[in-house]
Formats: structure tokens, sequence, C-alpha cells
């Protein structure tokens, strides 16, 4: 996911001056929590505080401090006075910044996205070609593990692309809390990654394309080879929600929607 101002330039062309829109506050059901922020410039905006009537007061008082001629604070109680029903209320900041400042706004949105947690993707065809232009979207740092040149460079430069004839071995490099899909194209080479994995105790989410049969044919070799059966129960085999539809684009967005899940579950926890 791109969270940098050159994004932003994309979107709403030269900058010069910006406002920066903050969550200070969030009391109730709201759409986004305290610390949630965004960017608005007089012809764009960029990342979001909640959406709906919300944002467009929110924007509408930041072009108006733009023109210097708006408060930097905005309460706003999301009820039937502006067309909402969350029923909760939101604080809002407003920071003017000029262009030699917007060094600290690329500090912040670098900051923002090194708190996202990591997917590794090992295996980079359809699947994991369609698992990878999924999570570009998503607030996540995705990973591609291949052992193929001609399949990792077909990937989405969105991912960061690891080429590597021992796969397995970069999953003692995955950092606590991320997830890992298996999607090789080798069964042998699924059962090696899904094993080390599994052998991390500090993994959010391990998953494994496949069928039931995989998964008890897995199971089965996992134990005779010492596996511990704990372990193998936190193996999700097959990934996603089983669809009649089986093309790679489905299967990924089931896939990324369970490993989403399976990272928030973690991070609650913590």
């Amino acid at each position: 996911m791109d969270r940098t101002l050159a994004s932003f330039h994309r979107f709403a062309g030269p900058l010069d001056r910006l406002v920066v829109v903050d969550v200070l506050a969030a009391e109730g059901s709201t759409p986004r929590d305290a610390a949630a922020f965004m960017l608005v410039s007089v012809d764009g905006a960029f990342g979001t505080v909640g959406g709906g009537r919300l944002e467009l007061e929110a924007i509408d008082h930041a072009r108006r401090s733009l023109a210097g001629a708006a408060p930097t604070r905005l309460v706003l109680s999301l009820g039937p006075a502006i067309g909402q029903c969350c029923g909760g209320r939101v604080t809002l900041g407003f920071e003017t910044v000029d262009a030699p400042d917007f060094v600290r706004i690329e500090a912040r949105l670098a900051a923002e996205a090194a708190r996202d947690p990591e997917v590794w993707l090992f295996g980079g065809g359809h699947v994991g070609r369609a698992l990878a232009n999924a999570f570009g979207l998503l607030p996540v740092r995705t990973h591609v593990v291949e052992s193929r040149a001609n399949e990792l460079a077909l990937t989405p430069e969105t991912a960061t692309r690891h080429l590597s004839a021992l796969p397995e071995s970069l999953v003692a490099t995955m950092l606590e809390g991320s997830a890992a899909v298996v999607l090789t194209h080798d069964h042998g080479l699924d059962f090696l990654i899904a094993s080390a994995a599994l052998a991390r105790d500090d993994l959010a989410y391990v998953g494994m394309i496949g069928s039931q049969t995989k998964r008890a044919t897995f199971s089965s070799q996992y134990r005779r080879e010492g596996g511990d059966p704990e372990r193998l129960a936190r193996l999700i085999c097959p990934i996603g929600t089983k669809l009649a539809d089986k093309r790679p684009e489905v299967i990924a967005a089931m896939a990324a929607a369970e490993v989403c899940a399976g990272l928030d579950t973690w991070r609650s926890r913590r």
C-alpha cells in the first residue's frame, strides 16, 4: 500500500501547501479511531478520517484553513444534525503545512507504514500474483518469495521480491506477527516451508493452498516426522472460503480477507 506524498501528487497535482487533518479524539461509535489522519490540498485529499458527511465537513474545514479562515479544531457529533447515525463524537485537529515541512509529513507517513504487518507469499504463480495484487491495496507490507526468476519478475512492484533456491530458509527472517501463505509449484517445497512456519510460535497466520486431501497428506507426513499436533492445528489449509469459482483472483480475495482477520486477531491479543 503506497502511502507517500508522491502518491498524493498523482491525485492532487503539484503541492506547495496542505492541511493535516487528525482525529484527536473519538468517543462512542465512530468510523475511525484517534490517531487516524488525512491530507487535504486545494484540489485533492489523501487518506481518510471516516468518509461520509464527517469527511466532507473535514475537507471543507481544511480548505477554509488553507484560506486562513477556520479554527484549528472541530468537534462533530455524528448524529442527525449532519446526516449520520453513528452516534459518536469526533474531535478533529487541523494543521496547515507548507512545502518546507513536507519532509515531516513524509516521515509520519513512513512511520505509519512501518507499523503495518508483513505478509509473506511463498510462491509467485497465478494465485501468488493475484494475492500480491490484492495485498497491494491493503495496509500490509507484502513479500513474495520464489525460486523461479521468471515467475518472480511477473509479481507486482508493490511487493518486495526475494529470489531464493531455499525459500524455506527465509521463514526465519520473518518478523513476529507476520503471516505466511504457502503456495509454491511443488508440494515437497510447500511441506518444508509450512513446517518451518509452524515451528515458530510467533506468527499471526500460517496458511497453505490446497485441498482437504492435501491437508491430510501433509498432516500424515508432519506427524510421521515428529511434528507437534498442537502446532499442526494452527495450519490453515485450504486457504480462503471455498467457492465454486476457483479463478486465482477469487481465491486471492477470499484468502486476503482470511489473512487480514488472522492479523487482526493477533494484534488484539497483544
